[in-house]
């Protein structure tokens, strides 16, 4: 195999979670904020979690208090504690493949890691399948992407060295992650089709990739 580890991302990366969770999230919490006539479009919320970023959006686009923040979020654990995304067809039997040739597989995202374990858990294509490693949000930004570390970090238990790594992201801060680490990259684009973003993506990535049949060769060639 060209890696011996994959760092791979969870929202849209893995699993078509945008359209089928987060995105309803936005809408519901836009209603009960009283922001009803501000809901973006699906195409415009893929935008927003491209650029500013979904922080930087609520904190200066929409201007949102404290108390706005604390029903965002709430509302955003119902749904992602009740709703399970499909995973991307292939997916699953690509990691399965690559765990079976000696692969290690690490998944790094901006999502809480017991939702992450979650979708694993409740999956049934390949019951019992579960990432070696799951970093997610701890509410620690310098243990998160762009920042190095979860890199880093992973190198540490898994003994490896940075040319044996790949990371798989549809996003920037997943591929900064990994420029700032110095391993290599690939940009995915199967969960949406927008211009802006895979033309910013694939600028800095190492490969970019429209399927996961390309990820597949790429990993094992």
């Amino acid at each position: 195999m060209k890696y011996r580890c994959l760092i791979i991302d969870h929202d849209d990366t893995t699993v078509d979670s945008t359209p089928s969770i987060h995105y309803l999230a936005h809408q519901e919490q836009m209603k009960r904020i009283g922001r009803e006539s501000e809901t973006s479009t699906l195409e415009e919320w893929f935008r927003v979690n491209f650029d500013p970023g979904f922080s930087v959006y609520i904190d200066s686009v929409l201007k949102l208090s404290e108390d706005e923040k604390k029903i965002c979020y709430d509302i955003w654990r119902e749904f992602t504690t009740v709703l399970t995304p499909p995973f991307f067809e292939g997916m699953l039997g690509l990691l399965r493949d690559f765990r079976e040739k000696g692969g290690i597989i690490a998944v790094v995202s901006h999502s809480e890691p017991d939702i992450i374990r979650s979708h694993y858990e409740n999956q049934e294509e390949i019951p019992g399948f579960l990432p070696d490693r799951i970093i997610g949000w701890t509410g620690e930004p310098e243990k998160q992407k762009p920042y190095p570390w979860p890199v880093e970090d992973i190198m540490r238990e898994f003994n490896l060295s940075r040319d044996e790594i790949l990371v798989v992201d549809d996003l920037k801060p997943g591929i900064t992650m990994a420029l700032k680490a110095g391993v290599d990259s690939a940009g995915v684009g199967w969960s949406h089709n927008l211009p802006v973003i895979r033309e910013a993506i694939s600028k800095d990535s190492t490969y970019y990739l429209n399927s996961i049949e390309e990820l597949r060769d790429l990993v094992f060639s």
